[in-house]
């Protein structure tokens, strides 16, 4: 099997590399700006030259595409509305046309973000999609451009991503910066008044190439089972790495921030354990997974 992984040096692709790798598959991968730290074969691809895709398939010659490149900045997106559509948007489905021209399978990332957040239960992957912020609405059109888009695409929705580095082998994202906090001895603001689903970036990309492996096809929840707080997050942290009396509960009303974030945005992994007949794991033991990067 050769998979090419579009945005190799990113946190879930690196994860994606990674576990490509373990499963002797042979990997390649694009770069935006810093090319990935791996022994791997790779070219310099920008999203918005997505025109250039087809060369990239032909020298690469893959047999799944897994796209894990986007542009993530929320408040980011909120301020260039055309960058992110462009990105996020646009590219996801003329690189799936591309694909599909070239006998190639197809897999894109997506993201939480789609939903607005007014429900209290688990969203499963025939709910209602409303994205509050342009960020949610950028990669809810990417959803669709690959769904119009010709053959029949894999689409993996994620909720609050973070893990292991798998280039660097550096903690990244929100427990990288709670653990930092508290063996610091600073106080840790957490907000207690937003639910997420997080994915672990490992447990992510070996699922994806699980469902690669099966020849899965359409849309699937990608995410822990845990529907958490940030502060509940934080508190399993802290087990860990101690101090959790610096944990500080804090309101989403207390930041002023460019963009809107969805006040819920649990994600339903019912439909991906019934289709691989394994359970996703809690946030507990994916974070004990992790357990000897925690400092």
């Amino acid at each position: 099997m050769r998979l090419l992984v579009v945005g190799a040096n990113g946190l879930l692709g690196s994860n994606v590399v990674h576990a490509g790798q373990r499963c002797d598959w042979d990997v390649c991968g694009t770069y935006h700006s810093t090319p990935p730290d791996f022994a791997i074969p790779y070219i310099q691809f920008d999203l918005s030259a997505s025109d250039e895709f087809d060369a990239i398939l032909e020298e690469f010659e893959p047999d799944v595409v897994v796209n894990c490149a986007a542009m993530t900045a929320v408040d980011g997106c909120e301020t260039d509305r055309g960058q992110a559509h462009a990105i996020n948007g646009e590219a996801p489905g003329r690189m799936a046309a591309a694909c599909e021209r070239a006998g190639v399978d197809f897999v894109h990332v997506s993201t939480d973000y789609v939903f607005d957040g007014q429900a209290r239960e688990p969203y499963d992957e025939s709910a209602a999609t409303n994205p509050v912020q342009v960020y949610g609405e950028s990669k809810l059109a990417g959803e669709q451009a690959v769904k119009d888009a010709p053959g029949e695409a894999l689409i993996g929705r994620l909720s609050f991503v973070w893990g292991i580095h798998r280039g660097s082998g550096e903690l990244t994202g929100f427990p990288a910066w709670v653990c930092d906090q508290l063996e610091s001895g600073e106080t840790v603001p957490l907000f207690t008044d937003q639910w997420v689903t997080p994915t672990r970036a490992g447990q992510a990309a070996d699922t994806l190439l699980d469902l690669i492996t099966a020849g899965a096809t359409g849309l699937f929840h990608v995410a822990s089972t845990s529907c958490v707080t940030p502060y509940q997050f934080g508190a399993v942290l802290a087990e860990h790495v101690g101090s959790d009396d610096l944990l500080v509960e804090e309101s989403t009303d207390d930041i002023d921030r460019e963009a809107d974030r969805p006040a819920y945005s649990c994600l339903s992994v019912e439909k991906i354990e019934s289709t691989l007949d394994q359970p996703q794991p809690t946030l507990r033991e994916d974070v004990d997974a992790i357990a000897d990067s925690l400092g």
